[in-house]
């Protein structure tokens, strides 16, 4: 290839085919302009040794990509610019210091070394252009840019007193060199100035560089307009401040009082006013003169300024009460809530020792049972009985012990615990409290909520509160504190045992007609803007609601149901022509109403059968009916235990087989019959967890009647917990599983004889309608249980020696 010859300004200038190419990171170098560089990398010193030691000339080219440290051809681009290597100084880290001097754009075609150093072939881009009149248009454009530019306060690339004279960046009238100048000197994106480089009309490049200036006017424009807009401010409130500094010492001078004096006024007759503990009032006057000190402006003032008004409105006298009439509180307990004898008992109870001693310290009360049974709703009657203010906080979900305590007023936006707010809220520091859902209360890393709750609940400590936010101590003393629990299991032990439980078992089918007729009818008829006098239920009707379309321990359901069947006479009454008539709902009407019956009795299809006996557990949402299934298999003797149980009912299930191995003889059974057949034991609705030891009794009597092929009483529920010598033991939730049994339509449950004594708390009708069989041994559940008792086996008797210490 020939050698390209540059005509400049000072000498011809001569182009080898090839030569080295020295990489930059985020830097472009235009023909015309001088520009400093700095070099580590080895090949890009090698390059520069060779281009030093020839002719000076080097090709510098951009990288794509800066942070590549050792970049090869396709990492950079396919234009650069020829430079002359004016000056090189290496400093004593071996780096070289040169200045460098764009000539020429070049254009790479290939790479022919690239160790030690870079080498390719090039090829010149001319600076070509043609004069016309839009080329001259976009000339002068570009020069008015550049000085919008530099009036904007855009880094100048040239003296200032040298602006008018453009021969500083345009030494001719050429638009290429003028293009070269300004790119080079401003700051642009190092992607936008290569691709200025790359283009070779001089129109284009022009256009390019015109948008680019457009852009970089724009922000300029919009940052000079925010510093003016924020100098306007800050000069605003500097001027308002001495204003009102002036005005304040004017009315010093006047002996008048401005609007500061007066909030430090209010607060100090709000603190008089309180009734404060003698602590809890210094810290408020000290606070007082902490904010009658402080510039308005100051942002803590703010803090202080609601600290005071969370110590001025919370009540710090207690206030007097009127005479307590346990007659008429048990009149608005049975007014407000049908059944439910124990609870009434213990309020009657607590308000007969607060009668008589004026203030009483002990447990705290948890209502402890399913959803839907009151739990909640006889708070605000025992605040009514009480002639109490009565507040609620929600405990499910939180996570944060601050929540509890408060935040301290470090934070912005701090506030004090759910307590203090809900002792601000009720306006009286004695009320009703209920912290409802208190077996919901999680923890994380922010803390525990249940352990800031020890001291609430603590008659020995809660006369000194300590809320983080306030930093005094508040009396909760006076408060009654009611919680409410579906379990007890979550329960923190140490929390636990500052509560007194009283248990709610669920409503009877009984308890649940009454509940309906007195209290929901009345209260849906009224929400659904219908009229009472109008509207009758036959009681059938409404024990078909309860039997056919719920079954829960509560009532919450059959609210719903019963909100439903008012939906469809709202709904007659609004196409007619809106006269209420009068409507009496039968059974048919609710099958009408509410659709295909929800819930068959569960025994009512049941035949006795082999492997299948009937049991009774205690959930969540009360006690409930569950079937233990048995089925033998061809196999080793293996125990398969499926249906999610946990890890205790495993256990009774692995306890039931061994007694059931041990007595083979009792049952009819050959020695060895386990051992050519796997046992499996499943509990239907494989969806819900199952634990606990009382299904124990029930797990033995479904494998027995499998391997003796005798069925059991379909009738028959039972409940118990069996050992390996075949002892019944006691269980809890007597009751809960005695209604679950009652209303599926059971007629016998066995229980264990510890139970006996738990009869009491079973309803009259219930002891009718149910035979109750209490047991000390499996074998006599087995009599019992099974359609006939199994046969013993003959086995030969084998007298065996006494041990030798005996002898």
């Amino acid at each position: 290839m020939a050698d390209f010859i540059r005509q400049t300004a000072s000498e011809p200038l001569r182009l080898k085919p090839t030569m080295p190419v020295g990489p930059l990171r985020d830097t472009v170098i235009f023909p015309g302009n001088s520009v400093p560089i700095i070099s580590g990398r080895p090949k890009s010193k090698a390059a520069l040794d060779i281009a030093w030691n020839s002719d000076k000339l080097i090709v510098f080219v951009t990288q794509k990509n800066s942070k590549i440290e050792d970049p090869t051809d396709k990492d950079l681009y396919k234009v650069g610019t020829v430079c002359l290597i004016r000056r090189v100084v290496k400093n004593p880290e071996g780096e070289y210091t040169l200045q460098a001097e764009g000539l020429s754009r070049v254009f790479l075609k290939n790479f022919t070394l690239v160790d030690p150093y870079l080498e390719a072939e090039i090829e010149e881009i001319p600076d070509l252009y043609e004069k016309t009149e839009q080329t001259e248009a976009l000339v002068r454009t570009v020069r008015e840019q550049v000085k919008r530019y530099l009036e904007l306060g855009g880094n100048p690339f040239f003296d200032s007193a040298n602006i008018a004279n453009w021969s500083l960046f345009t030494y001719s009238d050429d638009p290429n060199q003028l293009v070269n100048s300004i790119t080079q000197a401003i700051d642009f994106k190092t992607i936008d100035k290569q691709q200025i480089l790359e283009m070779v009309s001089a129109i284009e490049r022009l256009q390019r560089l015109s948008e680019l200036l457009a852009k970089e006017i724009r922000i300029l424009e919009i940052s000079q307009k925010i510093s003016s807009q924020t100098q306007e401010r800050v000069s605003k409130m500097t001027k308002e401040a001495i204003l009102r500094e002036q005005m304040k010492s004017i009315e010093e001078e006047l002996g008048g009082a401005d609007g500061e004096h007066q909030e430090v006024k209010e607060f100090e007759l709000k603190i008089k006013k309180s009734g404060m503990p003698k602590e809890v009032l210094e810290r408020a006057k000290k606070e007082l003169s902490r904010l009658a000190k402080m510039s308005a402006y100051n942002p803590e003032a703010g803090y202080i300024r609601n600290y005071l008004e969370w110590l001025t409105d919370l009540p710090w006298r207690l206030v007097k009460r009127g005479k307590i009439d346990l007659k008429i509180a048990e009149g608005i307990l049975e007014e407000d809530h049908y059944g439910l004898k124990k609870v009434k008992e213990r309020i009657i109870e607590y308000l007969a020792v607060f009668k008589l001693a004026g203030k009483i310290k002990g447990p705290i009360l948890c209502f402890v049972g399913p959803p839907g049974t009151g739990k909640t709703s006889i708070g605000k009657s025992i605040a009514r009985a009480l002639n109490r203010k009565f507040a609620r906080i929600s405990l499910g979900g939180i996570r944060d012990e601050a929540e509890i305590r408060g935040h301290r007023r470090t934070y912005v936006g701090s506030l004090p615990g759910r307590i203090i707010q809900g002792i601000k809220q009720a306006g009286t520091n004695n009320p009703v409290f209920m912290l409802d859902e208190i077996d919901k209360i999680g923890s994380d890393y922010r803390g525990d909520p249940s352990a800031a709750l020890l001291e609430a609940l603590d008659p020995e400590q809660n006369e000194g509160f300590s809320d983080h936010y306030l930093e005094v101590p508040y009396d909760l003393s006076n408060v009654m504190f009611i919680t409410t629990a579906n379990i007890l299991d979550t329960i923190p032990i140490a929390l636990r045992d500052r509560l007194e439980v009283i248990r709610y078992p669920g409503y009877t089918e009984d308890e649940k007609f009454h509940i309906a007729k007195k209290f929901l009818l009345p209260k849906q008829v009224k929400n659904h803007g219908l009229n009472i006098d109008r509207i009758e239920f036959t009681d059938e009707a409404i024990y078909s609601v309860i039997r056919e379309y719920t079954r829960e321990a509560g009532v919450r359901n059959l609210e719903r149901e019963l909100s439903a069947v008012m939906r469809k006479i709202a709904r007659k009454i609004a196409e007619g022509n809106g006269e209420m008539k009068r409507f009496l709902i039968t059974p048919e009407d609710i099958h009408k109403f509410l659709g295909p019956i929800k819930f068959l009795p569960i025994l009512a299809e049941k035949e006795n059968e082999i492997g299948m006996a009937t049991g009774l557990s205690v959930t969540e949402a009360g006690g409930e009916v569950l079937f233990i299934e048995v089925t033998l298999m061809p196999g080793k003797g293996n125990l398969l235990l499926t249906g999610q149980l946990g890890d205790v009912m495993k256990e009774s299930g692995q306890a039931a087989m061994s007694y059931v191995r041990s007595h083979w003889a009792d049952l009819g059974l050959a020695e060895n019959f386990f051992q050519k057949v796997d046992v499996h034991v499943h509990v239907p609705e494989g969806a819900i967890p199952k634990d606990g030891p009382s299904a124990g009794i029930t797990l033995t009597t479904a494998i027995v009647s499998a391997f003796i092929k005798i069925p059991v009483h379909k009738e028959v529920a039972m409940t118990g917990e069996v050992t390996l010598r075949g002892r019944v033991l006691e269980i809890g939730g007597f009751k809960e599983k005695v209604l679950a049994a009652h209303r599926a339509g059971v007629k016998a449950v066995i229980a264990p004889s510890d139970n006996e004594k738990d009869l009491e708390d079973i309803p009259d009708y219930v002891q009718k309608d149910l035979k109750f069989i209490f047991v000390k041994h499996m074998d006599d559940v087995l009599k019992v249980a099974l359609v006939r008792p199994p046969q013993p086996a003959v086995r030969k008797t084998i007298p065996v020696p006494a041990p030798a210490y005996l002898a």
